[in-house]
């Protein structure tokens, strides 16, 4: 399941966009929450890559 576009946040002239995924630990088996800023056109292929 993944979260994207949570909030758009302004700062200056550029457009960020927070992106948060969760993924599941290797070593514990537990999910966690992984978290980035980037521009809004690139938060799509930032959660195909991760995994």
């Amino acid at each position: 399941m993944a979260k994207k576009a949570i909030s758009k946040l302004q700062t200056g002239s550029k457009r960020l966009t927070k992106a948060i995924k969760m993924v599941k630990s290797e070593e514990t088996g537990a999910y966690v929450f992984v978290e980035a800023m980037m521009a809004p056109d690139q938060v799509n292929d930032w959660l195909k890559e991760q995994k």
